[in-house]
Parts: C-alpha cells; sequence; structure tokens
C-alpha cells in the first residue's frame, strides 16, 4: 500500500524520486526501492514522507486514502 500511495502521491506533486529524496533528505534509490515496495521504512521515515507529501502518515497506509488529505 505504501509503495503505490507514495508514487501516486509524488506523481500528483509533479516532483520526481530525485527531487522527493532532496525533500526528505534521502537518497533517490531509497525512494525507488520503497516505491517498488522493496525496502521497509520506519516509522520515522513514514513521518518524513508524509510532510514532505502533505499527507497524514495513516494515509500513506491506506488505501485510496492519499486524495482527501490537502494538498491535492
Amino acid at each position: 500500500m505504501l509503495a503505490g500511495n507514495v508514487r501516486a502521491l509524488r506523481s500528483r506533486l509533479g516532483i520526481s524520486q530525485e527531487e522527493l529524496g532532496d525533500i526528505c533528505g534521502l537518497h533517490r534509490t531509497y525512494v525507488g526501492a520503497v516505491e517498488r515496495a522493496e525496502r521497509n521504512v520506519t516509522l520515522s521515515t513514514l513521518e518524513v514522507f508524509s510532510k514532505a507529501l502533505g499527507v497524514s502518515v495513516p494515509n500513506l497506509l491506506i488505501p485510496g486514502r492519499q486524495r482527501h488529505d490537502r494538498n491535492l
């Protein structure tokens, strides 16, 4: 769920994996691995993604919920 939501939200914001990585302080290859569901993330990384993407942590983990948050 996280992988698809991060990818969808990033795309809606019109930013690349590299740009999201820069905003989050993460490497672009890590962002790509998260989007491909190849990496597990910590709670603190979920918080970083949620702030960068303008959504709550729970909405990163629930199918279809990302469209209800701000900035979309």
